[in-house]
């Protein structure tokens, strides 16, 4: 059985999307912080450092498998 997430309202926010203000809800995922609105349902993730660098960093190709 799963633990419900803890929802907290961030008041005074604005939703980027549709611009709704008091609509932002913040909540934690597999320890990703994430909200949502409730209004229009826009979601996002906050990244971490380690990933925002991970991804900054040009990635080499290795090989390339064609079947």
């Amino acid at each position: 059985m799963s633990l419900p997430r803890k929802k907290r309202f961030i008041a005074g926010a604005k939703c980027p999307k549709c611009q709704a203000v008091d609509s932002i809800m913040l909540y934690k995922e597999n320890d990703v912080e994430k909200i949502e609105c409730v209004e229009c349902h826009h979601k996002q993730s906050q990244v971490t450092e380690a990933v925002e660098k991970a991804t900054a960093q040009p990635q080499q190709v290795i090989g390339v498998f064609k079947p």
